[in-house]
């Protein structure tokens, strides 16, 4: 039983939290500002509790395992979630179905959990579920907007058309190896055409969920429809997760068909920085700007996953710290100017500096990071990513990577531009917002700088492996 309570420590944790929801939903209910305090303290006990009482370890035979980087992968996620709780607190206190939105919320996270700590075909795939079908239902929370309803929509057919790719994946996986184990399949892979079919199909469902073209088609529309709240956790949690398991998958089970699988990475992280880059251009909802940059961040995170090394992995799990920290500022300033002006248009975004300094500024740390700008945390990020991608010394593949960074300064700075620079005669007013959303929007501010500035983050990552 303690061996159960210690492994299972992160799940049990969501689990609990959720439960309480439930209780205080079907008891007397609370004010939405109290009850909101008592999800981000739990959130934030919950993200603590994960740095103690870790051990590796297997159970329920070999279905779940966890270990010191899969508790730190977790632990990243927790603070995505709690940070999510703070920067949209203003859009948070006036929905009214709080609860519900957290036991979704949590619910999503709960599968991720698993997801990442899935010993075989089975638990991932029904963990993959769980972290799917709250998310839609978490989209369509805007009920009296039509763009939440099509979001909803969206992201139920693209997600219920990727499980059945992923489960036929399975399917054939098992009928060539006759095992569902992480641990045997690849002593039973000799790349025979069945198992080369089983892993394009499983290659595209992962695809589908970290919107990697040309599998990216919902996602803009998905983010343009949904809350920013339900935005920023598809961007940076979800995503996250998925890229977790997904290197995962790769350098464990499938690793004796490398040589196929970095070709494919090859020629779709290029495609898909090129086209995130360019669709990202000639974008001027807010929402669908970040929407395009993240499809042109999976790219990068595809060059260090080709590298099939421990580097790949430590700058993988470096890179989504960074991604939290840089994307959920951009989303909770977003947020704000969104939840008191309704305003989401880059052009709506000239002359910010004028009116509201600090949002102005965090803004543009966030953008600058996801540009890579040295000396924020995104240039180091990248940088080790771009390592990785060419421990195979294909140097023109990483000089494509580069000049896609260079092409993305263009359009980071082109919001940077509008905010300090251009002229606006109706600038969007003062914002008062909450002490909530300050907290969070400075601790992603410190993180971008910190998280690059101290190297025994990237070090201690590296120890965990």
């Amino acid at each position: 039983m303690n061996e159960f309570l210690t492994l299972m420590k992160s799940e049990l944790l969501v689990t609990a939290i959720i439960f309480l929801l439930l209780f205080v939903k079907i008891g007397k209910g609370m004010k939405n500002e109290s009850l909101l305090s008592m999800i981000q303290v739990l959130l934030l006990v919950n993200f603590i509790a994960g740095f103690f009482f870790n051990k590796d370890g297997n159970l329920f035979g070999d279905m779940f395992h966890t270990s010191p980087l899969i508790v730190f992968q977790k632990n990243i996620l927790s603070l995505g979630v709690y940070l999510i709780s703070l920067v949209c607190a203003d859009w948070l206190k006036k929905t009214p179905h709080l609860p519900e939105f957290f036991m979704l919320m949590l619910s999503a996270l709960l599968g991720m959990f698993l997801m990442i700590s899935s010993g075989n075909l089975l638990i991932f795939y029904l963990s993959l579920e769980l972290a799917t079908i709250p998310v839609a239902a978490m989209a369509n929370f805007d009920l009296a907007k039509k763009r939440s309803s099509e979001g909803a929509m969206k992201i139920i057919l693209s997600s219920a058309f990727s499980s059945g790719i992923l489960l036929f994946g399975i399917s054939l996986l098992y009928g060539a190896t006759g095992t569902i184990s992480f641990a045997e399949i690849p002593a039973q892979l000799d790349n025979s055409p069945l198992q080369i079919l089983a892993f394009v199909f499983l290659f595209t469902a992962f695809a589908f969920k970290l919107s990697i073209v040309p599998f990216h088609l919902w996602t803009a529309d998905v983010y343009e429809g949904s809350p920013i709240a339900v935005t920023s956790f598809l961007s940076v949690i979800s995503k996250g997760s998925v890229a977790f398991i997904f290197i995962s998958t790769l350098y464990s089970v499938f690793y004796p068909m490398q040589e196929m699988w970095y070709i494919m990475l090859v020629i779709v992280a290029i495609v898909t920085m090129v086209i995130g880059n360019l669709f990202a251009l000639r974008q001027q909802n807010i929402k669908r700007f970040l929407a395009f940059s993240s499809i042109a961040q999976v790219g990068f995170i595809l060059v260090g996953i080709s590298g099939s090394s421990d580097m790949g992995i430590t700058s993988v799990v470096y890179f989504v710290l960074i991604y939290v920290f840089s994307n959920l500022a951009a989303f909770g300033v977003a947020s704000a100017i969104s939840e008191h002006s309704g305003k989401e248009n880059i052009d709506d975004y000239k002359g910010l500096y004028k009116t509201n300094p600090f949002l102005s500024w965090v803004l543009a740390l966030s953008l600058f990071s996801l540009a890579g700008i040295p000396p924020t945390a995104g240039f180091f990020g990248k940088l080790f990513l771009l390592t990785a991608g060419g421990a195979k010394a294909e140097y023109w593949f990483i000089a494509v990577a580069a000049l896609n960074m260079i092409v993305s300064l263009y359009y980071y700075l082109r919001v940077i531009r509008a905010v300090f620079m251009d002229k606006n005669e109706t600038p969007v007013e003062k914002i008062k917002i909450s002490p909530a959303v300050k907290l969070g929007l400075f601790i992603c501010a410190a993180g971008i700088i910190l998280t690059g500035l101290l190297s025994w983050i990237f070090d201690h990552i590296q120890t965990l492996r």
